[in-house]
């Protein structure tokens, strides 16, 4: 089996899973092009352009359910958009922040595995500032733009741990937000000279089927204990990704 077969059926399974949540799947998509071996030059790129897709499914299939807030979405998008462009121009070591990053995604793996059962659709939920979603989207933008995912394996914890939405909530803001950082990342990091891969077209078909799955059980299909155990393995996933650089 070729790397190129065997890419895309790990991009199958990752936007799959990661869809049913509302997340693009850059983590997984990365993860995958490492063990393969894929040039660190063409990763980047890559994930954002397959966060695109799948990120763009999860959002379609949750918005029409009516997991969607705008009064949530619109000041992190406003700050996000324009730090994510910034990130996508910058270069950073990644020695020095995966790790740190990695611990604390598998801490927020722990905690939403932990509130499963006890934060639902009906929980009372806390009121949160303009002021302090314009802070959170900007620096989960640049993080975004850094990295070459698109900040839901931030956000959605956050929004959950601190009480401000509800896990399908989450879910379709979180949808929303991965696709304008990943945009904005991709124009960033294309500015600096990157190049997409000729194999990219078939990766997105791969990436397409596997969004579409589980972004459709993931908002209609689901309860919402099951949202977030499905939560806590994107994340766990993500996070050991980090912290074993693999």
């Amino acid at each position: 089996m070729s790397n190129d077969i065997l890419l895309g059926l790990l991009f199958f399974v990752a936007a799959l899973l990661y869809a049913s949540v509302g997340h693009g799947g850059a983590s997984g998509y990365l993860a995958a092009m490492g063990l393969v071996g894929v040039d660190p030059h063409l990763m980047k790129p890559t994930a954002l352009s397959l966060n695109i897709l799948v990120s763009s499914i999860a959002l379609f299939r949750f918005y029409r359910t009516g997991s969607f807030s705008w009064k949530l979405f619109l000041p992190l998008a406003a700050t996000a958009i324009p730090f994510a462009y910034l990130g996508g121009t910058l270069s950073l070591p990644s020695h020095l922040y995966k790790p740190i990053v990695g611990v604390i995604l598998v801490y927020a793996a722990i905690q939403s595995f932990r509130l499963a059962h006890t934060l639902t659709s009906e929980t009372i939920l806390k009121p949160v500032s303009i002021w302090m979603l314009l802070l959170v989207g900007a620096g989960l933008g640049l993080l975004s733009g850094l990295t070459g995912v698109g900040g839901g394996i931030f956000l959605s914890p956050l929004l959950l741990l601190m009480g401000w939405s509800t896990p399908r909530i989450v879910a379709g803001v979180a949808a929303a937000f991965i696709l304008v950082n990943s945009m904005s990342g991709l124009v960033g990091v294309l500015s600096t000279g990157a190049v997409l891969p000729h194999q990219l077209p078939f990766w997105l078909m791969a990436a397409l089927v596997g969004g579409f799955v589980g972004a459709t059980y993931g908002s209609s299909k689901l309860g919402d204990p099951i949202l977030n155990k499905l939560l806590a393995i994107v994340l766990a996933i993500a996070g050991t990704k980090m912290i074993f650089n693999i």
